[in-house]
């Protein structure tokens, strides 16, 4: 057999593909070594060429997300959000597999990895052939991933009938393959795809609101009704004393900024006291750094939140808006009370008299502030139950 160097006579790649052939393909990452991914002989081919172990099972390269629907069922809404943001591009999907993908592409599994290639060659070859391709790198097994059409010559020159030369692969490193055919979603393999960034655009599909308001105002009641919409709630406070005991690097950086604040990695919290809330620069000092660590903190619970399937969050925190947290957030969502009725809440909650109550009602934000910078506004005035009445018409218009 000789072996047919494919220029731009894509078309004519395209006729081999359908007749049943194996023709070397480029992608952005390495070279591929392509069949009709629904033509069993053609997929026994590649394993035999390769010298592929029949247990490891092959991914199908797709032109577009559409293809998800067409050949794989059970599909995550979070699956179309990542072929989004990163496909035509280096991340192979793992699915659940529809019947019509061939036992042998699935080596017996239940699911099929999709891929998207980001090369305008290959793209136009699964345009013009109308099939998945099934295409593991163009290497015999145990040698090095191909990164040009002369190193796929010199593999399987004789033994394919055709490679298309589409010059050096840019990043010349595997497609990343994640598994969300259950969660969590899984790596199976790193590749040129970092875990960070697909974490990152997940975190950034999911719908995330934020609660705030000042203290005695019920937020604690908004905060039930989202978990009982599945949410992930975190509270922001609770999560800066969790990392005051926990993070080196913000206790070194409250150390450095108010000495003396900081003995044998434990926060002396009245000295530190001490300093910022009688001096309105240094506690500007003091939320600058806690605020960026509780951002990232904030951030990466998101994350894992959103690699286990999660699709809705909640933050709560009585200064969303000025830490910056708010801007994390899809919706942002204030609850307030009279001043009567805060003071009877926090009186009861903290067993401290109405003058104690009041003073720390005085010491909050006003209304206006939330209503100026909310997107939605509260007021909980009513009965429990009326509350929770106007919560959750508000979280069924706005998730």
């Amino acid at each position: 057999m000789m072996t047919l160097l494919i220029d731009n006579d894509i078309s004519k790649a395209a006729e081999i593909i359908k007749s049943g052939g194996l023709v070397g393909v480029p992608t952005e990452t390495v070279y591929g070594l392509a069949g009709n991914g629904l033509d069993t002989k053609a997929v026994e081919r590649i394993y035999e060429v390769k010298g592929r172990p029949a247990v490891k099972p092959l991914s199908l390269m797709v032109p577009d997300k559409s293809a998800m629907e067409k050949y794989c069922e059970d599909v995550p809404d979070a699956a179309y959000a990542l072929a989004d943001k990163f496909w035509p591009g280096p991340l192979t999907i793992v699915l659940k597999s529809k019947e019509i993908v061939p036992d042998i592409v699935r080596a017996g599994g239940c699911t099929v990895g999709l891929r998207c290639p980001d090369h305008l060659k290959t793209l136009e070859l699964l345009k013009l052939a109308g099939l998945p391709l099934a295409a593991p790198s163009a290497n015999p097994s145990d040698m090095p991933s191909p990164k040009t059409a002369g190193e796929v010559m010199e593999y399987f020159d004789g033994s394919i009938e055709a490679v298309i030369d589409g010059g050096e692969c840019g990043i010349g490193l595997e497609s990343t393959l994640l598994d969300m055919s259950r969660t969590p979603y899984r790596i199976l393999r790193q590749g040129a795809l970092s875990e960070g960034d697909i974490a990152g655009a997940l975190t950034d599909n999911m719908c995330i609101l934020g609660i705030t308001g000042p203290t005695g105002c019920g937020k604690t009641t908004a905060l039930k009704q989202l978990e009982n919409f599945g949410a992930l709630v975190l509270d922001c406070d609770r999560v800066y004393h969790e990392l005051l005991t926990e993070d080196k690097e913000l206790l070194s950086e409250l150390e450095a900024r108010f000495p003396g604040t900081v003995e044998n990695g434990v926060l002396d919290r009245k000295a530190l006291g001490s300093i910022v809330f009688s001096d309105p620069e240094e506690l500007a000092a003091l939320n600058r750094i806690s605020h960026a660590h509780i951002s990232v903190e904030i951030r990466r619970r998101l994350c894992n939140f959103a690699m286990s399937g999660g699709k809705l969050a909640a933050l709560d925190a009585i200064e969303l808006i000025s830490s910056g947290l708010a801007s994390c957030c899809d919706t942002v969502i204030g609850v307030l009370s009279d001043r009567e009725k805060r003071a009877e809440r926090i009186m009861k909650r903290d067993g401290i008299d109405k003058a104690a109550a009041m003073l720390r009602i005085e010491a909050q934000r006003d209304d206006i502030y939330f209503e100026e910078n909310c997107d939605h506004v509260l007021y909980n005035n009513g009965t429990e139950e009326e509350f929770c009445d106007l919560v959750i018409n508000l979280l069924t218009e706005v998730i």
